[in-house]
């Protein structure tokens, strides 16, 4: 999602955030032994670390992500909730411009579920989360119509207007984003272009 590359923390940094992460997390014991943690700086929120956190002792792993406040053990841990989100955006705060938006926006649906479930963006045909890999010439002609997340305006009030395309369930559409100077997301005039695509069981996809 982001493009620098991840760092992977030492075994003593490990231990350290799990023994407070292990108190935070209901239900989720992680061993710093078998427990893998990844950070990465985060272009729109200044000061933070994303840390993608996986216990490699289960089967599937257990996996929780977490941001960090750099050099602190301040942690928020992403519970899927838009309050969460900008909660965030209020605390760090948040910094959106024309070079971070699309990434706040991928990150957003990314880590966000809605009450109808989550969506999904789609910048090529290989975004589907296909229950069988489809012929290449469905792949070619859907390429066709699909594309990547694109600003179309920065209104007066700030409000970023970005094009979209999204899978909800099994539907493709086209939609436009709202993004305000706060990183509260909303949208708008979508269009379905595909309903019935054969997908995985939306349960099964983070």
């Amino acid at each position: 999602m982001f493009d620098e590359s991840y760092t992977k923390l030492k075994l003593e940094e490990v231990a350290e955030i799990i023994d407070i992460l292990n108190k935070d997390i209901e239900g989720s014991i992680f061993d710093p032994l078998e427990t893998t943690i990844l950070s990465i700086d985060i272009p729109f929120y200044p000061d933070y670390k994303f840390l993608d956190i996986a216990d490699h002792a289960t089967n599937p792993p257990l996996q929780r992500y977490a941001f960090q406040k750099s050099g602190e053990l301040d942690f928020t841990i992403i519970d899927w909730k838009y309050d969460t989100i900008y909660n965030l955006n209020a605390k760090v705060p948040i910094s959106l411009n024309e070079d971070n938006v699309i990434e706040y926006v991928r990150f957003f649906f990314s880590y966000v579920k809605g009450r109808h479930g989550k969506f999904i963006i789609c910048e090529t045909a290989d975004h589907i989360k296909w229950k069988d890999e489809p012929p290449q010439e469905v792949k070619k002609s859907l390429n066709k119509t699909i594309s990547p997340l694109e600003i179309k305006e920065k209104r007066k009030d700030g409000v970023f207007v970005i094009n979209a395309f999204m899978m909800l369930k099994d539907a493709l559409f086209s939609v436009q984003v709202f993004v305000d100077s706060t990183g509260r997301v909303t949208m708008s005039d979508h269009e379905i272009l595909i309903e019935d695509i054969p997908v995985l069981d939306s349960s099964f996809i983070q």
